[in-house]
């Protein structure tokens, strides 16, 4: 040994201690990651990612685990950043809402700046993943879904009742991304699945608007019910279920599906269609319009799994 002791090098710091270099003292980092986490709306975006899945199943492409799984994280992303985005810009209106005042914005448990820089790098890595992964059309059809939802929707829901029509089509465009991603083109069928997610969100997000009425109205958003009244809600609730059934028979002339589909899409069509008739007769009342919205989550979940057991 040498008169001097040997030098060490330093060791490394545990993650514990490489948080704490991070974030302030007393602050909990497990809460910062699952308010991180709520301003995605996971419940949302597992739905999304669920229909871009059904999209590429039904498409019969077959692009292998790996693509499978960036295509549903790259979805994933694109959502989540928009929900971000979508959180961020609705903070005040949020914060009058008995519904939505706890969230972790309108609560002040997160910056408004962090939630920002979460929703853009969200969505600077989600549109490489897709153009790169998966095809040039897929990320097109993510990145025109992101700029509508954020963009348009967002800030016309505090403008007109035409918003919800307008978020329709950043909703409806999911599965038609996992047919794309799937087969590269733009078919008739992958259209038909746009058109079931499109006419699905009027009457299930109307359903939401009619029994949430007052919340909607403390929050300052042009909903068609605090705008022209829960009758005309009711109405047009009904009238488009009975668009969104019509709709969902047409897997079998299409090639996509098997009589026992369209036998399938039937019964839960008329079921549908029963459950909304008391909007024609104006009885739109808060706990009908509650059941109608479970109903339509529990009939588009059974038809997806009847396109998938009878598909052709």
């Amino acid at each position: 040994m040498s008169g001097y002791e040997q030098e060490r090098l330093p060791e490394a710091p545990s993650v514990a201690e490489a948080l704490a270099d991070v974030f302030p003292r007393g602050v909990n980092v497990g809460a910062i990651v699952r308010d991180a986490v709520a301003l995605t709306k996971p419940r949302i975006t597992t739905m999304v990612v669920f229909t871009t899945a059904m999209g590429l199943v039904l498409a019969h492409g077959g692009i292998g685990a790996a693509r499978t799984a960036l295509l549903l994280l790259g979805q994933a992303l694109l959502v989540g950043s928009a929900n971000i985005f979508n959180s961020w810009a609705e903070r005040e209106q949020d914060g009058r809402m008995l519904r939505t005042r706890q969230r972790p914005l309108p609560a002040g448990r997160l910056d408004p700046w962090f939630a920002l820089a979460l929703a853009i790098g969200c969505g600077v890595f989600a549109v490489p993943i897709l153009a790169l992964a998966i095809n040039p059309l897929t990320a097109l059809l993510g990145a025109i879904a992101h700029a509508t939802y954020v963009l348009v929707y967002t800030p016309l829901k505090r403008v007109s009742p035409l918003a919800l029509e307008v978020g329709a089509i950043p909703g409806a465009i999911p599965p038609l991304m996992g047919w794309t991603a799937a087969t590269g083109t733009l078919a008739l069928p992958g259209f038909f699945l746009f058109a079931i997610l499109f006419f699905w969100q009027v009457p299930h997000f109307l359903a939401i608007a009619i029994y949430l009425e007052e919340d909607y109205r403390r929050g300052g958003f042009k909903v068609l019910t605090v705008e022209r009244g829960a009758a005309v809600a009711g109405h047009r609730l009904a009238a488009y279920t009975l668009v969104l059934v019509a709709v969902s028979l047409l897997a079998q002339p299409l090639g996509l599906a098997g009589p026992f589909y369209t036998a399938t899409a039937a019964i839960l069509g008329a079921g549908f269609v029963v459950m909304a008739w008391p909007g024609f007769s104006g009885r739109a009342g808060g706990a009908w319009a509650r059941r109608a919205m479970l109903y339509s989550i529990a009939w588009l979940t059974a038809l997806m799994v009847a396109l998938v057991a009878f598909a052709r």
